[in-house]
């Protein structure tokens, strides 16, 4: 989705991509990151606070609904309001009944040229923990978080086993000429390569349209359990990504590319450093 306006508005266009995902079959849908608004960090403005809520709140008591009605899990990315001078960049998943299933906060903050994200989000402290639902065990994370094959791998050896990335990257208009194509190559590169190291299926969602300085990329996607591309939409244009994930396909391809058995766990302290001297 691209940025409608207001909160009302982008609810309104969730709620509506939402039944249209339960009518193509869609079980689990994920909506991208902080959706209900614009992407509010291109600068350090207090007055971007007012975007966040309360969980729960009105946005997941509309989604709620909608959910219990058509019986879809759904990821919906907020931007939190903890606590007075408490906010965090938030994912919950509500269950197929319209419960809350659960909630992620996004552990990995950035802090570059029109993503100034520490300004406004505390580092989450729910740790990397999937979140059953009736469909499907989500291992989900949030952008930034997409980089990181720590994250993957820990929510995969905790039993994920769909990941979901709710996104908002895009490019800087002056670096998109130079770099544009090798960034977005490199961003759907890290995530297959998470599908295929830990043996599950991915899906990233990220929003589309111009806002400011930055111009989001879209190319929502779902790779498989062996880094296949099961589904993309390779435009900049607001869509609907589905596909077939077979829960089975993460047995039959974990036990022919074995890479959980052979990992060497008795010689990995060194990951627990900042840096090996």
């Amino acid at each position: 989705m691209r940025d409608a306006g207001t909160r009302e508005k982008n609810v309104d266009a969730a709620l509506g991509w939402i039944e249209k995902a339960a009518a193509d079959g869609a079980q689990v849908i994920c909506l991208q990151e902080l959706f209900t608004g614009p992407y509010p960090c291109q600068s350090e403005d207090h007055r971007m606070f007012d975007w966040a809520e309360s969980i729960p709140g009105p946005t997941t008591e509309a989604i709620s609904k909608v959910a219990a009605k058509h019986e879809v899990v759904v990821v919906v990315p907020l931007f939190e309001r903890r606590a007075p001078g408490l906010y965090h960049n938030t994912a919950v998943v509500i269950d197929a009944d319209g419960s809350i299933a659960g909630t992620y906060r996004k552990m990995h903050i950035p802090d570059d040229p029109l993503f100034y994200e520490k300004f406004y989000f505390t580092p989450g402290d729910l740790g990397f923990t999937p979140i059953q639902t009736r469909y499907a065990k989500l291992g989900v994370a949030v952008c930034w978080d997409q980089w990181y094959p720590e994250t993957a791998r820990l929510l995969a050896l905790a039993g994920a086993e769909i990941l979901l990335y709710p996104t908002a990257i895009g490019w800087i208009h002056e670096e998109k000429a130079e770099f544009g194509a090798g960034q977005q190559d490199a961003w759907q590169t890290a995530m297959r390569a998470h599908a295929i190291s830990n043996g599950l299926w991915v899906g990233a969602a990220n929003r589309v349209g111009i806002e400011g300085n930055l111009e989001f990329w879209g190319t929502s996607f779902v790779a498989s359990p062996r880094g296949e591309i099961a589904a993309e939409n390779r435009t900049q244009d607001e869509c609907l990504v589905t596909t077939d994930c077979s829960m089975d396909d993460i047995d039959v391809v974990r036990t022919h590319w074995p890479f959980f058995r052979d990992r060497r766990i008795d010689a990995y302290e060194g990951l627990m450093k900042r840096w090996i001297d």
